[in-house]
């Protein structure tokens, strides 16, 4: 029994040894403690040279000298109630349904982006060498336009019916009607790359010629070509994939229409 009694002592001296020490405190305000996993997570927030600084013996000393002033102004502040003024409340709760709205539009984007990766190793999004070499082979080229886009159909044939008789004022009447955004009051382009109804006509039309007016998702439009580029296969070969894959997504995206029963309204009722 005695023999027993040892043997189950030395069990329990040998384990309180073996078990892991509680992390040495880096710095203690009332019963708050620093520790080096405090320590350790400022560091992740420091660029490089002060991360490395940071780390030497007087480095830290003074890591640890600002989180505990910053603990220490924190601790004064809750002493005081500071953290259960209204001022405090309504803004803590804004910024917490903000960072809300953020995690959700970051999950959305996470999934959005898994999802395409799951279209693309199922091979549904995949476009051959062959598939680009038939596209170039159709559509060798690139054009470009320079265009007036306007919200409402009467403005665009007054602007056409000038611009038909004085191609000269295009300059002056797009400064005073032009909608469009910069980067589309002049645009290149290969067939697949912007508006159906655009590359028909301007694949159609003579450089230096006023066409109008056409209807589209962005506005109004009245184009002119301002000239044409034939491409080589290297030059073509990454924006006919880009166009190919794009294709295939729209499709893919029209049986889910299908399948999901999408009915989008009529915002002019």
């Amino acid at each position: 029994m005695q023999k027993l009694y040892v043997m189950c002592a030395l069990f329990l001296f040998v384990s309180a040894c073996q078990k892991p020490q509680a992390e040495e405190p880096s710095a203690r305000i009332g019963m708050t403690v620093i520790t080096q996993e405090d320590v350790n997570d400022r560091l992740r927030f420091l660029d490089e040279t002060d991360r490395k600084f940071a780390k030497t013996p007087i480095g830290k000393e003074n890591l640890i000298q600002i989180i505990t002033r910053e603990k220490l102004i924190l601790a004064d502040a809750r002493e005081n109630g500071l953290d259960r003024q209204k001022d405090f409340l309504q803004a803590a709760q804004q910024k917490r349904a903000y960072l809300d709205e953020l995690y959700a539009e970051f999950e959305d984007d996470l999934l959005a982006r898994l999802w395409y990766e799951h279209q693309q190793q199922k091979g549904i999004l995949s476009v051959s060498d062959s598939e680009i070499k038939t596209y170039f082979d159709k559509y060798p080229y690139e054009m470009t336009i320079k265009q007036i886009i306007t919200d409402n159909a009467q403005t665009a044939d007054q602007i056409l019916r000038r611009l038909k008789g004085s191609p000269s004022e295009w300059k002056s009447m797009a400064a005073q009607y032009s909608i469009a955004p910069d980067q589309l009051q002049n645009i290149t382009f290969m067939p697949g790359e912007y508006l159906p109804e655009l590359e028909v006509v301007a694949a159609n039309s003579p450089t230096g010629k006023v066409e109008g007016f056409f209807k589209t998702p962005q506005g109004f439009h009245i184009i002119m070509k301002t000239g044409e580029r034939r491409l080589t296969l290297k030059e073509a070969e990454p924006r006919i994939r880009q166009v190919l894959e794009q294709q295939k997504l729209d499709r893919l995206l029209d049986t889910l229409k299908t399948k999901y029963e999408v009915i989008i309204y009529d915002q002019n009722q």
